[in-house]
């Protein structure tokens, strides 16, 4: 471990990075590649939040729906080309401290919040996700069987705490042990072809489905019957902002890159590697379910497919899923890391030269995780209040106040606009999430 024994040679909140770069240790690492850069960053974009652009079609018909997908990878690609440039202007080298060099200490220590209660959030979710489609769910005194008790029946190992710890040990200790970004290339390699394996699945069962002359014409545009009708279009905003957030690891790998100039091109290919793929799931998924389409799309595979070896494909969807969120687990987790250590230790070294810190932090989280799945499953309702206002200030609400800030003078009219333009989304999609999480919750509370 390197020692610091002055002050001044102690990591500056404002400008250094939470990890070294790559030219910290040259002897052992020459810096990250294009593609995996591009791997890391297209599966910090493509989550579990995959699953839920299908129904977003539904509700606003196929040729919007898809309209909509592409603008949003748009306004997102702009709005990390903005922080980039003025990352360069600010001489900064992560995101809090762009966000200090804006708004002082302040600024970035509620940017650094945000990540963290947003990142906790998703992996929790991610967690419960896990544990449903192994070990199964209970609705309404209904239990639906998770795939092992499909396949080995109820044991006192595939209970869901017991899946869940197993998953924990043998799964994410080990990846989110990893003290660089770069390390995660391959595991995010494969969580990025599990996302096509499902897309290829999806466009396989249409296919022979429409061979067969089971499928009907998609629905093209929005059904309007009533005013609620209306209202529910906004619903799929939040859905669609938060589709392509991936701000809080853009620093990070930037910092790791041989060649520091090729961010903006593989932020721009791994747009538009998810664009294909979200497109490409909305259709095929809405084509194939209709007006069938649930919220959660994956909850349509656990029903009969009406084809040859459907149960077997239902699995094969569930179980590859399942391995796909394993895998962008460690990547989200990369940075909760980063900014909990930053939050709690803004002056001491790179946690990556402090062993003793770095697996303390580590194991904290991973236990608060691991605990918010098990014990806290309602847990659920609370994070999508929080996620509602921190992912969109993380991926829209940060930049477009950094640009109207402008402390260095470089910010264009164009610059300006779209930073109203996503403040304005960002406000509306966080106020439609909550207003229709407290409707939710207040009908629950009426029917009960």
């Amino acid at each position: 471990m390197i020692n610091y024994p002055d002050r001044k040679h102690r990591r500056s909140p404002k400008t250094a990075p939470l990890l070294p770069q790559k030219d910290a240790d040259p002897g052992h690492f020459n810096g990250a590649s294009f593609s995996g850069a591009i791997f890391n960053l297209s599966t910090t974009i493509v989550g579990a939040g995959i699953m839920a652009l299908p129904a977003t079609l539904k509700q606003l018909g196929a040729i919007p729906g898809l309209i909509v997908i592409i603008l949003a990878s748009m306004l997102t690609e702009k709005s990390i080309e903005m922080l980039l440039r003025f990352t360069k202007g600010s001489k900064s080298v992560s995101y809090s401290g762009l966000a200090g060099d804006a708004f002082g200490g302040f600024g970035r220590t509620l940017l650094q919040a945000c990540i963290v209660i947003n990142n906790l959030g998703t992996l929790v979710v991610y967690m419960i996700i896990i544990g449903d489609v192994l070990s199964g769910t209970s609705s309404d005194g209904v239990h639906y069987s998770g795939v092992m008790e499909e396949w080995f029946g109820q044991h006192w190992w595939n209970s869901r705490s017991n899946l869940l710890l197993l998953t924990t040990l043998l799964v994410f200790a080990p990846l989110v042990s990893f003290k660089r970004v770069d390390s995660l290339r391959y595991t995010s390699a494969l969580s990025v072809a599990l996302a096509v394996v499902f897309v290829v699945i999806t466009a396989g069962i249409v296919i022979v489905k429409f061979i067969n002359g089971s499928i009907g014409m998609p629905r093209l545009l929005p059904k309007l019957v009533d005013q609620a009708s209306f209202w529910k279009l906004f619903t799929t905003v939040p859905v669609l902002v938060t589709a392509y957030i991936c701000h809080h690891n853009i620093h990070p790998i930037e910092n790791e890159l041989r060649d520091g100039s090729q961010m903006k091109s593989i932020v721009r290919t791994s747009i538009v590697l998810c664009s294909t793929v979200y497109v490409a799931t909305s259709f095929f998924g809405f084509l194939l379910f209709g007006d069938h389409t649930l919220d959660d799309v994956l909850a349509n595979f656990d029903g009969e497919l009406g084809i040859p070896y459907g149960s077997l494909l239902n699995d094969l969807v569930r179980v590859s899923y399942v391995i796909h969120v394993m895998l962008v687990f460690p990547i989200v987790f990369y940075s909760l890391r980063l900014n909990m250590d930053g939050l709690f230790f803004p002056y001491a070294i790179p946690i990556a030269y402090d062993n003793r810190r770095f697996f303390s932090v580590t194991a904290a989280l991973i236990c608060f995780i691991f605990l918010g799945a098990n014990c806290v499953p309602s847990i659920w309702d609370a994070f999508q209040f929080t996620g509602a206002t921190a992912t969109v200030s993380v991926g829209f609400i940060f930049p477009a106040a950094i640009v109207l800030r402008d402390t260095h003078g470089i910010a264009t009219k164009r610059d300006r606009l779209v930073s109203w333009v996503m403040i304005l989304l960002a406000v509306s999609s966080s106020t439609v999430a909550i207003c229709s999480d407290i409707y939710s919750i207040f009908n629950i509370g009426v029917e009960s």
